[in-house]
């Protein structure tokens, strides 16, 4: 299978669908609930593509020119940036709005209306916890990297990347997160499921190939570990970062500087400005 027809095979569809359900509860009026509603839904999925393929290049470039995975050279149209293939910089795209559309699809159904976070002081111990136990594991992941120990590399590295804006996500607003907890759950889960299930087709096809000298050889129905965690924390990215940038609770905590550099791409976005209290 060419990697375009997976993309074309497991992104299409499902982008096919939410944008169809978007565009019908805009002509039905079904809104966002005003709790999740400070930023346009089109501005803040633009934003998060934005930011994954910033952040996810480099990386990805790595893992291909050090053949931590590979791609096989028939499978796909012989057009690279740096070492990966075009399709794979389309699939950080379609990846990042097919999670960012089902998240806004969920919050228009799971919430009518969600009372403000309350006990700030307990909402300070849950960021700050959570953030020191992420912190611990992401040293952690440094010190496998480190050590030599060949099969740890892809998971090593997947940690050592991911880690650390998720740290920032959560000392953020850990609290807020959990406010949310429901709308997390169901847009993180089934996203991931969706996207390993395609993987591990996609893996048996032979459109691209892990190194089995750089991965732990822990297959979940045989798609290896790392790839099952990959799918979980870009997808739990995506989600915690939907989540706070459309949450009220977060325009009260950011520093001003952000709020005004996002209403600057949102006006040169072109969508309306954010909704304030």
């Amino acid at each position: 299978m060419t990697y375009f027809g997976f993309l074309a095979l497991f992104l299409g569809p499902p982008l096919l669908i939410l944008s169809a359900l978007t565009i019908w509860d805009h002509q039905r009026g079904r809104a966002m609930p005003a709790s999740l509603r400070s930023w346009p839904i089109p501005f803040v999925i633009l934003a998060h593509v934005i930011v994954a393929v910033i952040y996810t290049t480099p990386w990805d470039n790595y893992l291909v020119a050090t053949r931590v995975w590979w791609y096989d050279p028939a499978l796909v149209t012989g057009f690279t940036l740096g070492w990966v293939p075009i399709e794979e910089y389309a699939f950080f795209v379609l990846q990042t709005v097919m999670t960012g559309l089902w998240v806004a699809f969920l919050a228009k159904r799971l919430y009518s209306s969600i009372p403000p976070i309350s006990q700030p002081i307990q909402g300070q111990s849950i960021c700050w916890t959570s953030a020191a136990v992420l912190a611990v594991l992401w040293v952690g992941s440094i010190w496998l990297l480190l050590s030599g120990w060949a099969a740890g590399t892809y998971l090593a590295l997947i940690l050592v990347w991911a880690l650390p804006p998720i740290i920032l996500q959560v000392s953020f607003a850990g609290d807020i997160l959990w406010h949310y907890r429901r709308l997390v759950g169901w847009a993180l889960i089934p996203a991931t499921v969706y996207l390993s299930l395609g993987d591990a087709f996609a893996i048996r096809s032979g459109t691209w190939t892990v190194n089995p000298a750089q991965s732990t050889e822990i297959f979940l129905g045989g798609l290896p570990l790392e790839e099952f965690i990959f799918f979980l924390i870009t997808n739990t990215l995506v989600v915690f970062g939907m989540t706070l940038v459309l949450a009220r609770e977060s325009q009260q905590r950011a520093p001003q500087a952000v709020l005004n550099f996002l209403q600057r791409l949102n006006a040169i976005n072109g969508t309306r400005p954010p909704i304030h209290d």
